[in-house]
């Protein structure tokens, strides 16, 4: 797919994680194979141990919905697969197939390269798309699975139309997101906001509403907003701690902007303008 036919918004976010600086801040820092919030049990957990929680916190919820299909065949579409470390995770079982849709030509090189180092190429199929057009078939999935990655799209209720598209009744969407809190007006999150270069943030209400337009169901919201605040700052601790380390392969200024864009994250969880929590959906059989 042509970058040209992906939104502003979706173009922004591939230029951004294309770049040498964000590959090796989010490489090296943010949890390696997993770039998303993480789960703790502690503060001075390692920030890897506990963004893979929040993996296995996602599947655990698609167990419970497919208490019946454990030794059943299950196709997963990833939207927003980073690095893949879900995708490989998930695909421990040999029954699952993973059909990961990511924008970053940079971050599906690594994917496809730790893909092949686990031997599961025959498992994992990685496309150079948008979440907002996934070059796949209707009804091709079991699940939908995303991890802090919609907040990217220009149109988050056409990502969430792809993700009914791609259900098959009965399937299910598993997700999170970093969100607005309900009823905060997008004036408040201005700085966060600059720095992502958005407009908005969903929340937990606007993805229930946007889901009900498409015909899926949610049951589940667990909210974990504990969960960003703590993971903001131990990547803005991690990263003041290891300075002089990362600049030697990350520019300074790159370094000096992501601490401050991390203080505005942590700054507006405490402040109860943020949420984050992890979500499903499930769309109805007919």
């Amino acid at each position: 797919m042509a970058e040209s036919s992906f939104s502003k918004a979706a173009s922004t976010a591939a230029g951004y994680y294309d770049s040498n600086d964000a590959d090796r801040f989010y490489a090296e820092v943010w949890g390696g194979e997993d770039i998303h919030i993480g789960l703790y049990n502690a503060e001075s957990e390692p920030i890897a141990t506990a963004s893979r929680r929040t993996v296995e916190a996602l599947a655990a919820l698609i167990k419970e919905q497919r208490t019946d299909s454990s030794n059943e065949s299950c196709s997963i579409v990833d939207l927003g697969s980073g690095y893949g470390g879900a995708a490989r995770h998930l695909c421990q079982n040999p029954k699952v197939n993973v059909e990961a849709i990511n924008i970053s030509a940079v971050e599906n090189t690594r994917h496809r390269e730790l893909n092949h180092a686990a031997g599961l190429e025959g498992q994992i199929q990685v496309h150079d798309a948008s979440f907002e057009a996934v070059p796949l078939k209707d009804a091709c999935a079991d699940v939908v699975w995303s991890q802090d990655a919609i907040l990217h799209s220009g149109d988050r209720q056409q990502v969430m139309k792809e993700a009914a598209r791609l259900l098959k009744p009965g399937g299910v969407m598993v997700m999170t997101d970093p969100m607005a809190a309900n009823g905060v007006p997008s004036g408040s999150l201005s700085k966060i906001l600059e720095r992502i270069h958005l407009s908005d943030l969903g929340s937990p209400e606007r993805y229930k509403s946007w889901a009900t337009n498409v015909g899926l169901q949610r049951d589940v919201w667990d909210d974990r907003t504990p969960m960003l605040i703590l993971h903001y700052s131990r990547v803005r601790d991690e990263l003041q701690r290891r300075h002089d380390e990362l600049k030697l392969s990350i520019s300074p200024e790159y370094l000096k902007t992501m601490s401050a864009g991390l203080e505005h994250w942590v700054e507006g969880g405490k402040a109860g303008r943020l949420c984050w929590g992890l979500m499903r959906f499930h769309k109805p059989k007919e």
